[in-house]
């Protein structure tokens, strides 16, 4: 028998101010990117101070929430967001594209290297193995919130989502969970298919890239993995997960929006991996250095990395 899902997406009620379990989670996630990216720059990776670090995070935040939401807006809820414009403030209410999030970041590590005199390629061989953790978390939160669930199965393990139900479902617990109870919902059990994401995109994406990251890579080498490893994860995980509301499959009867959208960055990750054979090795800066000195990172680049010394 499939499981019911009955959690609440309110995680906190204050009067009229509600906190949402997606919010909590994004807060998670920047709390762990912060707490991880600070480990790196002690450890000298990039050439930068922790001061530098705390200035780019907060570009990178802007970038996930900005990018995020308007990626959502134009690749998935084009149709609604002309409707009622003002949708693309209700954060809480969930929707964030990773696509869009992606190129917000990108455009925020353009910005920050910019500034502080970084090549952008090396800003994102620093960042990209952040963020899988997020993902993660954000797929948590897809979950807690009973969206974006997956196609429907007879899997032991299989999740019944009110939201998904093609009648509108009774609005109290214990008569939900009567209905099904007696089997009345089974024909609409559903994979989770946030939580196979979660595992994929999440724990196992971010093992791979933080692994191999852990010593200095070629220039290209660590952001190409990044983008040919959640390419390919997240068109494997289409396949389970139920296409959007309002879009649908949108060729062959089978390709998906977050397909078509996750093909190229398997194409990008094939070419910034090639592009990395006799790249140069990104600026590092010993660890005390790391953590007073404000030389620019790139005075610090200049001087050739432990890795280059080795060869």
């Amino acid at each position: 028998m499939s499981l019911l899902h009955t959690i609440d997406p309110v995680a906190l009620e204050l009067g009229p101010l509600k906190i949402h379990w997606y919010g909590i989670t994004y807060l998670v996630a920047f709390a762990a990117a912060w707490w991880l990216g600070r480990r790196r720059v002690r450890a000298g990776r990039l050439g930068i101070t922790q001061d530098q670090f705390n200035d780019f995070l907060f570009y990178g935040m802007l970038g996930v929430i900005l990018g995020g939401r308007l990626g959502y807006m134009l690749f998935y809820g084009w149709s609604d967001w002309l409707e009622d414009p003002l949708a693309l403030l209700r954060v809480w209410e969930g929707g964030m594209s990773f696509h869009g999030g992606m190129l917000g970041v990108a455009l925020a590590c353009w910005w920050w290297s910019r500034r502080n005199g970084v090549h952008p390629i090396d800003t994102t061989d620093f960042v990209v193995p952040l963020v899988p953790i997020g993902l993660g978390l954000g797929r948590l939160g897809n979950f807690i919130g009973g969206e974006l669930w997956g196609r429907p199965t007879d899997v032991p393990w299989a999740f019944v989502f009110p939201k998904s139900l093609p009648f509108e479902p009774p609005k109290g617990v214990a008569e939900l969970t009567g209905l099904h109870a007696s089997g009345a919902l089974e024909p609409f059990a559903r994979h989770p298919s946030q939580l196979y994401q979660l595992a994929v995109e999440g724990l196992v994406l971010f093992a791979v890239i933080w692994l191999f990251s852990s010593r200095p890579r070629r220039r290209y080498a660590v952001s190409g993995l990044f983008a040919l490893g959640y390419g390919a994860l997240r068109i494997a995980t289409e396949f389970l997960r139920e296409p959007d509301h309002g879009i649908g499959f949108i060729a062959f009867g089978w390709v998906t929006m977050g397909m078509l959208l996750s093909l190229p960055l398997i194409v990008l990750g094939i070419v910034l991996m090639l592009m990395s054979r006799g790249a140069p090795w990104p600026p590092t800066r010993d660890a005390q250095t790391a953590r007073e000195s404000p030389m620019p990172a790139a005075a610090a680049g200049s001087r050739k990395s432990p890795a280059t010394r080795a060869r």
